[in-house]
């Protein structure tokens, strides 16, 4: 009997608490991570970890279509189990389906990961020179380079992990996963950093060995939720790693990887106006930008939610339920967006100084946290569109939103850094989340006026 996707605000509600509670352990490693490189003699640690980070967001949110192609292509075979008349078959089947959507997703992600270390000495040095770093905050972050990019394999297998887990609905071992990786990394940094001394080098050392066993951590969850025999797990089909099957995954990871790799560009800019400006404002906007990344984070749990039910009204070929999807995650979505701009107003002035002990700093980035207090509010519409689409598994309108952002972002958030100089950075950071939204809504209208099918 074909089934239909439970839409209920409660159960939109259940799948995102989860991975807001996971989201928000994982910035609450960053925060630590920058609350301790803040108190530390230099403000060019801070700014040089500010650059170290954003070099590796550059990487590795680059390829973090591993997540959403992992999410999209699982939502969607849940989708289809769905409408089987033959229940017993039809699980048996969904559960190696699953599991070869793993496989192939976690091989891409190794590959990748053995490039990007075989690259390593090129990229630190190239990427930090296009970032604009200053002679000091460079070499701070090649101290965190160094090591962090060791975790670079265990970090692109995460993405693969959150993907599968939340396409499926099962956030609840997402959750499991990311807090236990946030938890070890806290506590490792602080051990490495306060009592082995080893100051930056601690805190990178620290978050690369917290991914790494995460990965381990992962691994047993995948095993306990397929219910299958460590034999079964590593068992490859080789009709499973057919041309059309790996064609399939590589054209929507090509789509989404240049959407990915457009986003980071822009946000790299942003950092690269910030440091032009000096150490000082680099510093002042790396913290106000973590407020953006928690937020971004917390509102993703709604977003993920969107994407695993689009995903499967996709799979069930149920046009209905699809647009009360785009409805429902929408307004919890806004409502999660309205929240957190309420908080980050009440919760400002203890943040900043929590942040770094450096009063040029607290002072320069309190001058310019409005920009950070409203960005949720910005920001939200264009995480959940990127949900919707995502569970469409639509690569081509992905790909394409974000050429067209490109085209129009650059020179818009030049013009706005000439006119408003220092403000015009936080300005392009508004400007990019409001054009994905604008794009993303247009496609999106034009889309629901033909049928499910033509979305993938």
């Amino acid at each position: 009997m074909t089934q239909s996707v439970n839409v209920d605000y409660r159960h939109i509600i259940a799948i995102a608490i989860p991975v807001v509670l996971a989201n928000l352990a994982m910035p609450l490693q960053g925060v630590i991570d920058t609350a301790i490189v803040g108190h530390m003699p230099s403000a060019a640690n801070l700014a040089g970890m500010g650059l170290a980070l954003q070099l590796l967001t550059l990487l590795l949110v680059s390829f973090n279509f591993l997540q959403y192609a992992s999410s999209g292509l699982s939502a969607q075979a849940l989708g289809e189990a769905a409408r089987s008349s033959d229940a017993l078959k039809s699980s048996g089947v969904t559960q190696l389906k699953l599991l070869s959507i793993l496989q192939r997703a976690l091989l891409i992600a190794l590959v990748l990961g053995v490039l990007i270390l075989l690259l390593k000495p090129w990229v630190i040095t190239i990427g930090l020179k296009l970032l604009a770093a200053n002679p000091q905050s460079s070499l701070a972050a090649q101290t965190y380079l160094n090591i962090r990019f060791y975790s670079v394999i265990a970090e692109l297998m995460n993405f693969v992990f959150i993907g599968w887990f939340a396409g499926q609905g099962r956030t609840r071992y997402l959750l499991y996963q990311q807090t236990a990786i946030a938890a070890l990394n806290i506590i490792l940094t602080l051990t490495f950093v306060y009592i082995a001394d080893m100051g930056l080098a601690g805190v990178a050392l620290g978050t690369a060995l917290a991914y790494w066993i995460g990965f381990v951590i992962a691994i047993l969850l995948v095993k306990s939720h397929l219910q299958l025999s460590w034999g079964e797990l590593i068992q490859i089909d080789r009709a499973d790693m057919a041309k059309d099957k790996l064609l399939r995954l590589f054209s929507l990871n090509k789509d989404i990887f240049i959407r990915t790799f457009i986003l980071t560009i822009s946000f790299a800019w942003v950092t690269r106006l910030a440091a032009s400006t000096g150490d000082l404002m680099l510093a002042a906007t790396t913290i106000l930008l973590q407020v953006l990344t928690i937020s971004a984070l917390a509102l993703d749990g709604v977003a993920v939610a969107a994407e695993s039910l689009s995903g499967q009204s996709v799979g069930l070929g149920d046009k209905q339920q699809f647009d009360l999807v785009i409805f429902r995650t929408g307004m919890v979505s806004y409502g999660l967006a309205a929240a957190l701009t309420l908080i980050w107003w009440l919760a400002m002035p203890y943040y900043l100084p929590l942040m770094t002990d450096h009063q040029e700093v607290i002072q320069l980035a309190f001058e310019y946290r409005w920009y950070a207090i409203i960005l949720p509010v910005i920001g939200v519409g264009a995480y959940w569109l990127d949900g919707i689409f995502f569970g469409l598994t639509a690569g081509h309108v992905i790909r394409n939103a974000a050429i067209i952002l490109a085209v129009v972002f650059f020179p818009l958030s030049y013009l706005l850094y000439l006119r408003f100089d220092t403000h015009g950075i936080f300005l392009s950071v508004c400007s990019l989340l409001l054009l994905r939204l604008g794009i993303l809504g247009i496609y999106l209208l034009r889309l629901r006026k033909e049928p499910l099918t033509t979305f993938q």
